[in-house]
């Protein structure tokens, strides 16, 4: 019979040397039958009790496209078939080879491992479990399979119900483990048949009971250098009617290190084969190997035109094929059930394990479609970022909002009416302090009503528009997910932001100068204690702004103009009514300077007083635009500026997950 390790008794150890595997051992020496048959597990000795006779009598024979099988009643092996060796020998010092687990590697597998490792880590914030699902699982799964042994390889062979697939399993083996024949489906559970000590701990991963676990038959198969470390695995039909069976299928699939995908002529092009399983792992071309099975019922020359096809549907598939000495994809045919081309495929697979990267290749495969599936929220289109042209324009919209270039205005014409105020004729000065009173008519009461009720609706508009177009500028080509928080981090911050632009505008303003408190309602209906000295008064009234050095000679100059007006008034008045001499000319003379310069002086002045009253409206406008900017820059900007940088550095990250791609995803 074929021989059953302690795994087949559910006792999934590795060899460590331990002094209780040197005693499981003993006891399996001392288990050996007089006729070389074993007799170490509950399957032996159900086998031993339906068959007391110790041969094959009570069998049946079952069909998988002509091969032939005898079992007993409960589908085992035969117990009378050959013994095997009881495992592996030990060493020279009798101590059994420890496992190997996987160790620090050069190559760029832990690496990328990493950078995806922390690229989830960074994206849980912004992306929601689902799109994160498979990079999680791929990662939980490379942690579990890089703890496990490296010396073998665990291959399944996988197909469709009535490929052969079990027939080419037992071929592989040199025994009869997988129960073949017309029933379907006849495979309902994997079963795993290894070739070396050490593969319990990657068989309890694939959640394979001990009872279904299987030794080669003795024999060339069995001691083939080649084959050592080799863990086949023969799963259920893939497209088999019972639905637990294919979950088992799914389930496999995404665990082991390598698979033989068995096809025959009949079904080699069904689209459930190509669409659920070739084509979505295509990445995988460098652990898969497909074979067509059953070309001894092919005439003539048919079986190259049907592996001509199937080479054209895998193309098809996007799966690169290994011809020519390049990585893909090994496709061949062959006959299981006469054996035609299953030493090729033996040699094949026996390179291939022996080598030993299949899991370290089948991992970067899988890193691979996990960063193909994450490209869509990592990779932007273009150059996204919110360069300087858009934070100026930002910082022009919030000043149009605030109303700077108007502030400017305002404080310009408010040093030249200050101006005028100290300068101007007596007569002047006297008409304005009548406007001043606010009287009905008057030009500032006028002013007053006529401010427009709306201004306030108009600036919160103008600074939504402002944030909404930075928002839209700074995430044009983002990833919808990365776009959406960029959005969220401007809006979040413009939330209180024309308030903030009433009280820092009036801050940065009142640092100039003294300041006004009128309690009034600023341009965005906050409260504000106080105007600025730059003359935007937010809040109130412009400040008086600063005079020039030489304003106290103009205003004596005025006041001289004024008191030459007086002096040749009373001359005249005094000569009208006799007291002085009469004489009008020298009088009207000096009158008339008096008259002539004060407007002099006035004009004078107001031509003096052009490029500092500019300089004056500039800074306050300035002013009022450093304090918008400021308070956006703090608000929106900056929030904006974190995300992108957050962005940034995923997709740093995610550049160096794919870097290292075998697939060029």
């Amino acid at each position: 019979m074929t021989a059953v390790t302690d795994e087949d008794q559910g006792n999934s150890t590795t060899e460590t040397g331990e002094p209780k595997e040197k005693e499981r051992e003993k006891e399996k020496e001392e288990a050996r039958s007089k006729d070389g048959r074993w007799d170490d597990g509950l399957i032996a000795r159900r086998a031993a009790a339906a068959d007391p006779r110790g041969d094959s009598g009570t069998g049946h024979s079952r069909t998988d496209g002509g091969s032939t099988d005898s079992t007993g009643p409960s589908g085992l092996t035969d117990p009378s078939a050959p013994s095997a060796p009881a495992d592996f020998p030990p060493d020279e010092d009798g101590v059994r080879p420890q496992v190997e687990a996987y160790g620090p590697s050069g190559g760029p597998l832990p690496t990328r491992l990493d950078a995806l490792r922390e690229l989830v880590g960074l994206s849980r914030a912004r992306l929601d479990r689902d799109t994160l699902a498979e990079a999680g699982r791929v990662l939980d799964e490379a942690a579990a399979r890089q703890r496990l042994s490296s010396r073998h390889t665990v291959v399944a062979i996988a197909g469709a119900t009535g490929s052969g697939k079990s027939t080419l399993f037992n071929a592989l083996a040199g025994t009869q483990i997988s129960d073949t024949g017309l029933r379907r489906p006849t495979t309902s559970q994997p079963i795993a048949c290894s070739w070396a000590d050490g593969a319990a701990g990657l068989l309890d991963r694939l959640a394979i009971p001990g009872r279904l676990r299987r030794r080669p038959h003795p024999g060339p198969a069995a001691f083939d250098e080649a084959l050592q470390g080799l863990v086949l695995v023969d799963l259920p039909d893939h497209d088999s009617a019972a639905t637990a069976h294919r979950d088992q299928v799914d389930r496999v699939l995404a665990l082991v290190d390598a698979v033989i995908w068995v096809v025959d002529p009949e079904k080699y092009a069904d689209a459930a084969l190509h669409e659920r399983y070739l084509r979505p792992l295509a990445g995988h071309a460098e652990v898969t190997f497909v074979v067509l099975n059953q070309i001894d019922r092919l005439p003539g020359e048919a079986a190259d035109l049907v592996l001509d096809d199937l080479r054209r549907l895998l193309d098809e598939d996007g799966m690169a094929l290994g011809e020519h000495g390049e990585p893909g994809a090994t496709v061949m045919s062959l006959s299981a059930l006469t054996g035609d081309g299953v030493p090729e495929l033996r040699e094949m697979v026996g390179r291939f394990v022996q080598d030993r990267t299949a899991a370290t290749r089948r991992l970067s495969a899988d890193v691979d479609a996990a960063a193909a599936r994450l490209r869509p929220v990592y990779v932007a289109e273009g150059r996204p970022g919110l360069g300087e042209r858009a934070r100026e324009e930002f910082t022009d919209r919030l000043a149009e909002a605030v109303g700077a270039a108007a502030a400017g205005q305002a404080a310009e014409r408010e040093w030249r009416r200050n101006a005028g105020r100290a300068c101007g004729t007596p007569w002047l000065r006297l008409w304005r302090w009548y406007e001043s009173r606010g009287l009905p008519g008057s030009l500032d009461r006028m002013g007053q009503a006529l401010a427009p009720p709306e201004e306030e609706s108009t600036a919160r508009q103008r600074v939504e528009q402002a944030v909404r177009t930075v928002a839209d500028d700074a995430s044009a080509g983002l990833p919808a997910p990365w776009a959406q928080a960029v959005r969220e981090a401007a809006f979040n911050g413009a939330k209180g932001l024309p308030e903030a632009l009433d009280d820092l505008a009036a801050k940065a303003a009142a640092g100039g100068g003294s300041a006004k408190g009128s309690g009034g309602s600023g341009r965005f209906g906050t409260a504000s204690g106080r105007g600025p000295a730059t003359g935007v008064a937010l809040g109130g009234r412009p400040a008086k702004p600063p005079r020039p050095k030489w304003w106290p000679a103009a205003v004596l100059a005025q006041v001289s103009m004024t008191l030459l007006q007086v002096f040749g008034g009373l001359w005249l008045l005094g000569q009208i009514v006799g007291v002085l001499e009469p004489g009008l000319v020298v009088p009207a003379l000096i009158m008339l300077a008096g008259v002539v310069g004060g407007p002099l002086v006035e004009w004078s002045c107001a031509a003096a007083i052009r490029g500092p009253a500019r300089r004056y409206g500039q800074d306050a406008e300035r002013r009022l635009r450093e304090a918008a900017a400021g308070c956006g820059r703090a608000r929106v900007l900056d929030p904006v500026s974190a995300e992108l940088a957050r962005y940034r550095e995923v997709r740093e990250r995610y550049v160096a997950v794919t870097e290292f791609s075998t697939t060029g995803q």
